[in-house]
């Protein structure tokens, strides 16, 4: 599937991606991607986003250094969600956890 093919939201430009380690596939966190972002991830091989509250292009681990080495992208079947499986360099929260996924709902 082509970068062209995808369904970026009408209004923002953004595509949700579920980021997960490649070996465990656990859920590391969530993000937003548009199409500067995706595009950069290809060339660079290292997760890039759009951040929403920030309103700029991020690439993950740029201040932490905890960056995501994008292993494989997959699209899901509406062509409007991507999963990237990453090799993590450290935890994905900038709370210092692993996955953003740590807490449970009551």
């Amino acid at each position: 599937m082509k970068v062209d093919e995808l369904r970026f939201d009408s209004r923002d430009g953004l595509i949700p991606v579920v980021v997960q380690d490649v070996k465990t596939r656990e859920v590391l966190m969530l993000a937003y991607a548009n199409r500067e972002a995706l595009e950069r991830t290809l060339s660079t091989g290292f997760a890039h986003f759009w951040s929403r509250t920030r309103r700029k292009l991020w690439m993950k681990g740029e201040e932490s250094g905890n960056t995501q080495r994008v292993e494989k992208i997959l699209v899901d079947c509406d062509a409007d969600a991507l999963v990237y499986l990453v090799t993590p360099s450290g935890p994905a929260c900038h709370t210092g956890n692993r996955t953003c996924f740590y807490r449970s709902l009551d």
